[in-house]
């Protein structure tokens, strides 16, 4: 991985800071000071410094979902002081990495995360992205074609942004499609697509001139957007984390590596259940303890109601004061 990019992504460090920093000379590779940005380091091994601050990969991922607004950028920096998604998320989620992109006018479901390996294959993969779209006009007939069997069109600048160099572009076809609304004037529709080429969606119906008003990514991979509030974000659930995990295994481990890891979580599931037998069983002697201890202090009150009641003694005792 280039010099810049490793630190840009395990730590605060944006792409830019990240270069001044190694052209001020503030970084070091194995006690060496390192100037070239582009200079290769190895993600597990490189020791790289930072002003003296060693930056780490971390084996333990994390993944957020967040809900972009309209109107941000998905970038750590805007030279024209745009509001980006990292200064809505704030600092302590500076350093992840964004899964794909959604362009400035698009809103919705948003994946970031703290590993590039992670980030690097959910953008290349072929995980189901659902999104909601409004479009300016009906849903044609040619429209509805292109996306069952897929399109390759030879100019597919319109849709695209102004400095865009792209201009032939291949539509695969759609995983799924469903118009909710379809009139003349705008038409509603939820579409699935297997890629995240550079504005794919406003690409391809612009080629059938009709303009996307509204885009909103609603899933990725399974990882549902549902209520989350415009803003906000929140940490994948346990199943989502497992999905996650086992498709980025899928992808990046030997078949040796992704048996071991099985045997690891077997391992640890056998572990959790001895664990859990263990505690059941300390749990129901205390409360075999528990009984007995009442048990015993229901027999002490009793012999104490007893003794209290039978005053013989007492009697006997008193006669023989009187004598």
């Amino acid at each position: 991985m280039r010099l810049n990019k490793f630190i840009a992504h395990h730590s605060t460090y944006s792409r830019r800071e990240a270069d001044a920093a190694i052209l001020k000379g503030a970084v070091k590779i194995k006690g060496k000071v390192e100037m070239n940005p582009a200079t290769d380091v190895d993600e597990r091994h490189g020791e790289v410094h930072v002003h003296g601050k060693k930056v780490s990969p971390k084996d333990i991922i994390t993944v957020i979902a967040y809900n972009k607004k309209k109107g941000e950028l998905v970038t750590k920096d805007d030279p024209r002081g745009r509001t980006t998604v990292f200064d809505t998320l704030g600092h302590k989620f500076r350093h992840f990495i964004p899964v794909g992109r959604l362009d400035y006018a698009s809103e919705g479901l948003l994946l970031l995360t703290d590993s590039s390996v992670v980030a690097t294959v959910l953008m290349n993969s072929d995980l189901e992205r659902i999104y909601k779209i409004k479009i300016k006009g009906k849903v044609t007939q040619p429209m509805e074609d292109a996306m069952r069997r897929g399109i390759t069109v030879s100019d597919a600048s319109a849709g695209g942004h102004e400095l865009s160099e792209i201009v032939e572009m291949s539509f695969s076809p759609f995983s799924a499609y469903r118009i909710e609304k379809n009139n003349a004037n705008y038409s509603i529709l939820k579409v699935g697509i297997t890629e995240g080429k550079n504005r794919e969606l406003r690409r391809f119906f612009a080629h059938f001139g009709a303009e996307v008003a509204d885009l909103k990514r609603i899933s990725y991979g399974g990882v549902e957007l549902n209520n989350l509030p415009d803003g906000k974000s929140r940490f994948l659930t346990r199943s989502e984390y497992t999905s996650v995990r086992e498709y980025v295994d899928s992808v990046t481990k030997t078949d040796a590596q992704r048996e071991n890891y099985k045997l690891r979580q077997i391992e640890k599931e056998e572990k959790q259940k001895a664990q859990e037998a263990s505690d059941q069983q300390r749990l129901k002697a205390y409360e075999d303890d528990k009984d007995k201890l009442k048990r015993i202090e229901k027999m002490k009150n009793k012999i104490q109601g007893a003794l209290e009641e039978d005053k013989s003694w007492d009697d006997y005792y008193h006669d023989d004061d009187d004598t």
